[in-house]
């Protein structure tokens, strides 16, 4: 009857077949319906036992089309120049994506403040695509850096422009932002109507900008972070149970402080595109492009092509879990940045 080598006590299990055969044990209450996905034969009517998900319909994807960290060596498909960076981000533009977010690089390759840089990829966006949210960073390295963000604010040049509220080990660059650089940063963002995205690489940084800007009283609401964890120094994603206990962690850590809270959650390092959709399914924004990673995805060493292919394929994410990309409208209402008259 059995293999010998098993625990099952089958004189006991053919006791219960010769007393009640080979059937399962199935009385209907709330016949006709065997299950109701959304009442209770034994409840009112008016109560929904599985209301629908408190998940948006619309989902911003902005696109980084170029950061600080990476070089060519890294991804032979990044674009350096101010030419390759504006073609980028205009197939971007094109394929609809509501935000940009840029660098520039110097001839070296080196990721600078330089304006006339900037002007060279963002004028021609501003003027075929005026509707599309600009966002830069802006992070002053050198002494000279700083009159020039100041100028860049006054000039209107972007719209957002990320605040790191960090002090890390970032690969082997150490990436810190004193106290009063923070604060005076976020001052000018909000006198000249630039939308500071406060930009976490770990919890630490997410405490940085509640003791500094929030308990001050200097950031106004509606608060608005973007994650990016998962690059070596920052919080560490090491296999999908850490990314979504991470992702989760610091997602909690920013609503515990405002839950009405605005998070962006960055396609970032080996993680990539799994962390994109993990933000996707919580209902949060995404980041994606060739700033924050080199991998297609976790699992493989297939680098990124095109910028406008990684939105185009979270667009298509979106679509299939019942979400739609929001228009450059859409953001500036959910974060509070008021539209420009250029």
């Amino acid at each position: 009857m059995s293999n010998s080598n098993n625990h099952v006590n089958w004189n006991l299990v053919e006791a219960f077949h010769k007393e009640t055969g080979y059937q399962s044990i199935s009385r209907m209450f709330g016949f006709p319906e065997a299950c109701d996905p959304t009442y209770s034969a034994f409840l009112t009517k008016d109560v929904d036992i599985q209301p629908p998900w408190d998940i948006p319909d619309k989902v911003i994807i902005s696109t980084a089309v170029v950061g600080g960290f990476f070089s060519k060596r890294n991804n032979p498909n990044l674009p350096i120049t101010a030419d390759e960076i504006y073609q980028s981000a205009r197939e971007c533009c094109i394929a609809g994506a509501p935000v940009i977010h840029v660098h520039v690089r110097d001839e070296k390759g080196y990721n600078v403040v330089d304006l006339n840089l900037f002007h060279q990829v963002i004028d021609p966006l501003r003027k075929e695509f005026p509707n599309v949210v600009i966002d830069g960073c802006l992070v002053p390295h050198f002494p000279e850096d700083w009159e020039k963000i100041v100028t860049a604010f006054k000039d209107g040049l972007l719209d957002t422009t990320p605040i790191n509220t960090t002090a890390t080990y970032c690969g082997d660059l150490l990436f810190a932002k004193p106290p009063h650089v923070i604060i005076e940063k976020t001052r000018l963002c909000q006198e000249y109507g630039v939308k500071p995205q406060i930009a976490v690489y770990s919890d630490g940084d997410i405490d940085n900008a509640d003791r500094y800007l929030i308990k001050s009283g200097l950031l106004e609401k509606p608060y608005h972070f973007i994650i990016l964890p998962a690059l070596p120094g920052c919080s560490p994603m090491p296999n999908a149970k850490g990314m979504v206990e991470n992702l989760m962690h610091l997602n909690n850590r920013i609503m515990d402080i405002d839950k009405d809270s605005q998070v962006m959650v960055c396609a970032a390092g080996r993680a990539s595109s799994y962390l994109a959709a993990l933000a996707v399914l919580l209902g949060l924004d995404i980041r994606v492009g060739m700033e924050d990673t080199v991998w297609k995805w976790p699992h493989k060493n297939d680098k990124i092509q095109r910028n406008a292919d990684q939105f185009l394929a979270f667009k298509q994410l979106a679509g299939l879990l019942g979400r739609e990309v929001g228009s450059p409208d859409d953001y500036r209402k959910k974060v509070g940045l008021v539209k420009r008259n250029r």
